[in-house]
């Protein structure tokens, strides 16, 4: 039996699913103003990468703070991944009971929480903090791309184009912002807490959207219900899913470690604090070019083989730069970086879209990708800090990155090929 666009089915959770009515009939009043949406998007993947990144550039004072070192300040972007991973697995279950869009508004809620209490007094309020920041992006993670094509389904390419590309925005002023905000503020305290304002402000934007989505529904009613079983195919088992959950994870693994530590091995070099933090958030600025052309590009494409090893490729060149002219060639290599790095993940949020034949998979093949991917990108932060710290310098951790990329490029070759799960 078809189905119109409007009555597409929920794709909130992983069983299967469909709205109930008045969610239905909600939900085709909302596309009927698709502006509302897209804003909150746009909002929401602002915050995606901002309370990370704004990290990197104070992880030395923040450290110095509570008398931590290196692999033990590490902690503060890796608790962060690991609760990125776990988080994704209560996505789908609390997206059926609750609906996208008011777990969409209270990830956003419990992400203002997070940062807030990342700069309380006790080191234990640090790396608390960090995990409600971690769980609130896992949800974030899990469920925008089905919303895209749930309520997108002619322009998921784009639209993936733009929340990537929004989510790396975020992360650039975060990155750039940070060491101005903390002279600004009067320590890396301030910096940090700003960042709660615009979760509270995407959150606010979030909150006219429950509402109208959950008109019509009884408190304690589901806004799902099962529908026929239809033998889903069983992602774990299926070669793809893992091709795309391990480019997902290796990319973010190499993404992290950049956010991390890279401003710390410029000034390991010589540079300036606030001149690495430039170079950094210029290579994260870089990035937005990646993420939104290599998307578009990749919805015009039967196969994205070629594509994903470019990218790889020119994520290379700027790691291999961190060994030959660390500082000066420092802004060529956050070039390189940086469009290797927004096009690799650019590329990992379409194939997630582009590989699945239906709403409904693509939203548990972006659980699945983003639970085990980001638990995979967690290793990388604590064990490239805890390899520096053992051999005191950079090269090794640096080589390592470059065996990741090699990896890159097999499992790009091989998500990339012309099929759907």
């Amino acid at each position: 039996m078809s189905e119109t666009r409007s009555e597409a089915p929920l794709i909130d959770a992983e069983e299967a699913l469909a709205p109930t009515a008045p969610v239905a009939a909600a939900r085709r009043r909302l596309r009927a103003h698709p502006a509302l949406v897209m804003l909150g998007i746009v909002l929401a993947s602002l915050n995606m990468r901002a309370a990370l990144a704004g990290v990197s550039p104070l992880l030395g004072e923040i450290g110095d703070h509570f008398h931590l070192a290196a692999a033990a300040s590490s902690l503060v972007t890796t608790i962060p991944l690991v609760f990125m991973g776990l988080g994704s697995i209560f996505a789908p279950k609390l997206a059926r009971r609750w609906g996208t869009e008011a777990v969409l508004c209270g990830a956003l809620a419990l992400l203002c929480g997070g940062i807030v209490l990342r700069v309380a007094p006790p080191v234990v309020a640090l790396f608390v903090g960090c995990a409600l920041v971690g769980t609130a992006i896992a949800l974030l993670n899990v469920l925008m791309p089905g919303l895209i094509k749930r309520d997108f389904p002619d322009r998921a390419a784009s639209m993936t184009a733009l929340y990537s590309t929004a989510m790396i925005l975020g992360a650039t002023v975060s990155a750039a912002s940070a060491v101005p905000l903390e002279n600004a503020l009067g320590g890396w305290q301030g910096s940090l807490a700003s960042w709660a304002l615009l979760a509270a402000l995407a959150a606010m934007v979030w909150i006219p959207q429950v509402v109208i989505s959950r008109r019509g529904t009884g408190h304690g009613q589901p806004s799902a219900k099962p529908v026929a079983a239809g033998g889903g195919t069983d992602l774990v088992r299926t070669p793809l899913a893992w091709q795309i959950t391990l480019f997902m994870g290796s990319q973010s693994l190499v993404a992290y470690v950049c956010i991390a530590w890279l401003p710390t091995i410029f000034t390991d070099h010589g540079m300036s604090k606030a001149e690495a933090g430039l170079v950094f958030a210029f290579s994260t600025l870089v990035q937005m070019a990646g993420s939104f052309v290599v998307p578009m590009l990749a919805g015009r494409m039967r196969s994205q083989r070629l594509l994903a090893v470019v990218v790889v490729l020119f994520m290379a060149a700027g790691i291999s730069g961190l060994l030959v002219a660390p500082v000066a060639g420092a802004w060529l290599w956050a070039v390189l970086l940086g469009i290797g790095q927004g096009g690799a993940l650019g590329l990992a949020l379409t194939m997630m879209v582009l590989r699945t034949r239906d709403a409904h998979t693509a939203a548990r093949l972006s659980g699945m990708a983003q639970t085990w991917g980001y638990l995979l990108a967690a290793v990388g932060p604590f064990a490239l800090g805890a390899v520096h710290q053992a051999t005191g310098g950079w090269n090794i951790p640096i080589i390592l990155l470059l065996v990741v990329c090699a990896g890159l490029v097999m499992l790009g070759l091989g998500a990339g090929r012309d099929r759907k799960i």
